[in-house]
């Protein structure tokens, strides 16, 4: 008897638990999810900000693309106009919200010197520039995806 009370009470509790949760779905009138919100993913990274990243350095060769470590590096890059100057640069994408300080931008740069490539200094207003582009870039993607 007591095993049949057990079943019967396991059973009881079950639609109980079914009928709960199917109360629980949503209607025609569901707010939308929000996909503006900061942490938009799918990807290990704020996509926001790895796509405006991917945008802003498409004209340079990629060398490596980690979404889910949300890191970003080219290879050496040549500006046609400036031939004896060369630039590499690496973003790092830290955190999932859409922030200024969850992107890190590095370069490096070389001048020809006598027929070899020497280290030079990048100045900090070309970096501080890059990543106000990507996080401006980043703004508009998450503005347009908003407005739909």
């Amino acid at each position: 008897m007591i095993g049949k009370t057990t079943t019967f009470a396991k059973t009881l509790l079950l639609t109980g638990a079914l009928a709960a949760l199917s109360a629980c779905g949503g209607s025609k009138d569901a707010v939308k999810a929000d996909l503006a919100a900061s942490k938009v993913t799918t990807i290990g990274v704020n996509s926001y900000l790895w796509r405006a990243s991917l945008d802003t350095l498409s004209f340079a060769p990629l060398v490596q693309t980690d979404s889910n470590g949300g890191v970003i590096v080219t290879d050496w890059y040549t500006n046609p106009a400036n031939p004896g100057e060369r630039m590499k640069v690496t973003v790092t994408i830290l955190d999932q919200d859409l922030r200024a300080d969850a992107l890190r931008v590095a370069a490096s740069r070389e001048v020809s010197q006598g027929g070899a490539w020497v280290a030079s200094p990048v100045q900090a207003a070309t970096i501080q520039k890059l990543e106000d582009i990507i996080l401006t870039r980043a703004r508009e993607l998450r503005r347009d995806a908003l407005t739909g």
